[in-house]
């Protein structure tokens, strides 16, 4: 294999130039060597910043990393949903592909429920692909990369992450971390409620979703799943919110939520969830990138 040259790679990027196709499947396979070996639920050290949906808007991930700062100089937990809904989910999941492997130990990418092979044929992805590309080779890649994505991540024994929210077949995070993670997310189970899965305040226990997967769930399942881990708080992201985050719970469970003017009509404020080394919460938020540092889509095939 030719050696891939990751700065040269990410300097692109950060310029919104897609890779070539060849470039794209040797980021693609050099990154599965890599995530093979990395647990389901990885364990992650504080200070970190954390990430909720950024859904393709490549230039609103641009100002998130002005807000957070670039990486390496700041660590990063993604909880998913790269891809889909923007305009820009090639470049946004090319950059966070090279970031990863130029920085392994300073960037963690979580799946989410778009890093799927039938939700991304339904909100974007795919027809993205195959506008840039010409073909569906380069969507093929990195679906079958999004299948090595680890499911959740714990900070400092303390902090739960997860796309989406708990599962009534999870109890333990040791069930968590014995599921067959290398798969399409199937229609239920419990790896499909990790990524679907959502809070409800006004409901107690787990409800049948309205999304068609997953369920929702109220303050005792929270309760009951940190204290039986010996946890402190649940971080997911999976809904859009307003003010760019929410807290429930009594503070046990925070939402956050990183894409600004959300699918460029939402008019919400983004947010960074920033963890101390004292495992304090501060949520950063931003707005949109301005439409000056934005260039129009392209429908060009490369």
């Amino acid at each position: 294999m030719v050696s891939i040259n990751l700065d040269k790679c990410i300097e692109q990027l950060y310029r919104c130039e897609i890779l070539p196709e060849t470039t794209v499947k040797q980021l693609c396979d050099k990154l599965k060597e890599i995530l093979i070996y990395e647990s389901n639920v990885q364990n992650i050290a504080s200070p970190v910043t954390v990430v909720g949906d950024v859904h393709g808007q490549f230039f609103d991930l641009l100002e998130l990393f002005r807000v957070g700062g670039r990486p390496p100089d700041t660590n990063y937990l993604f909880l998913g949903d790269f891809v889909d809904r923007g305009h820009y989910s090639v470049e946004t999941i090319s950059l966070l592909v090279s970031l990863k492997l130029r920085y392994p130990k300073r960037i963690h990418l979580l799946r989410g429920n778009h890093e799927s092979r039938q939700i991304t044929q339904v909100y974007g992805f795919y027809g993205e692909c195959m506008r840039k590309y010409g073909n569906a080779n380069v969507w093929r890649h990195f679906t079958e990369l999004f299948d090595y994505l680890s499911i959740a991540a714990i900070i400092d024994n303390k902090v739960f992450a997860v796309h989406g929210g708990l599962s009534p077949a999870v109890v333990s995070v040791d069930q968590i971390r014995v599921l067959d993670r290398f798969r399409e997310i199937p229609p239920d189970g419990p790896l499909a409620d990790l990524m679907w899965s959502d809070p409800d305040p006004d409901r107690d226990g787990f409800s049948i979703s309205q999304r068609g997967a997953g369920y929702t769930f109220g303050s005792s399942v929270v309760a009951k799943f940190l204290h039986y881990n010996g946890l402190q708080h649940i971080l997911r992201a999976h809904q859009l919110c307003m003010d760019g985050y929410q807290v429930l719970f009594n503070d046990q469970l925070s939402t956050i939520w990183s894409a600004p003017n959300y699918c460029y009509r939402c008019g919400n404020v983004a947010s960074i969830l920033e963890i101390n080394e004292n495992l304090d919460r501060y949520f950063n938020t931003f707005c949109a990138a301005p439409d000056s540092e934005k260039k129009a889509p392209s429908h060009d095939t490369a």
